[in-house]
């Protein structure tokens, strides 16, 4: 079976590109959530309703994120050309297009209220911190790619498309419960530049993909995959947002709990 896999990929060479054309699709989503978020400002269209669909972009693009390195092993087409063009596609896409939708989101919602100048300059450097928290992240991965053999099943600081999903959700959230943003316009800035330093952080979070790949050999993570997918099914997109923020700040959380751990005197039992 082998060997007939092996024959294929000579004689198809063109599989080889499926990898690449994969984070292609990627950075494509990037790009088309950018122009979609622009469209906020067209006068016939609900804010709302383009900042959730630019939201649902970004989320499909993860799929291709995710697809693309699977099959780069399943062709054994991994190469330094693909691991560079993977960052620069989840540069776009986790990285620029986010903050735009935090930052027009925001802008748009604010505007009406007559926004001051140095209201709109805090919240464009708000978005900064994500982008070069994601820029930063991403360069940091690349070097490890480079150095490292092998990858851990760990990320040192906050993955770049966890922290994309993690602004996704509240957006969908929005969407969902039909929430007025418009006096809590600043909270979002707020949140990203929080994502933004959380990339760029010593703190380990669990790779989510080699997570699930090892569910089947671990009980107690089938157990929590199950109660996810309930929580996913009974509350539909709050599940997600949950889960998912859950995900985000239990890396801080943890992390403070060893530091607390290791600092506090270890009383004996009198």
């Amino acid at each position: 079976m082998k060997q007939r896999f092996k024959n294929l990929l000579k004689t198809n060479r063109w599989l080889k590109l499926v990898p690449n054309s994969l984070t292609l699709c990627n950075s494509l989503c990037g790009f088309l959530a950018i122009l979609i978020t622009l469209r906020a400002y067209e006068s016939d269209t609900d804010p709302l309703d383009v900042f959730f669909w630019s939201a649902v972009i970004i989320c499909c693009a993860m799929i291709f994120d995710s697809l693309d390195g699977f099959a780069a092993r399943i062709f054994n087409a991994a190469s330094m050309h693909g691991v560079q063009m993977d960052s620069l596609a989840d540069m776009v896409t986790f990285g620029v297009a986010p903050a735009t939708l935090v930052a027009v989101m925001t802008h748009s919602l604010r505007a009406p209220n007559h926004l001051g100048r140095t209201e709109e300059v805090v919240i464009y450097l708000l978005c900064s911190i994500y982008v070069g928290g994601a820029a930063l992240r991403l360069a940091t991965y690349n070097v490890h790619a480079i150095l490292e053999k092998k990858s851990s099943d760990k990320f040192s600081g906050l993955p770049s498309p966890g922290a994309a999903i993690g602004i996704c959700v509240v957006v969908a959230y929005a969407w969902n419960c039909n929430f007025d943003l418009t006096k809590y316009a600043f909270f979002l800035p707020a949140y990203a530049a929080i994502l933004g330093i959380l990339m760029v952080s010593p703190i380990p979070y669990t790779h989510a993909a080699k997570w699930l790949l090892s569910v089947r050999r671990n009980r107690k993570r089938e157990l929590l995959l199950l109660l996810m997918l309930l929580i996913i099914a009974a509350f539909r997109i709050p599940g997600v947002a949950a889960i998912v923020t859950l995900y985000i700040f239990a890396g801080p959380a943890l992390a403070i709990f060893r530091a607390f751990k290791k600092t506090s005197p270890i009383g004996k039992a009198g």
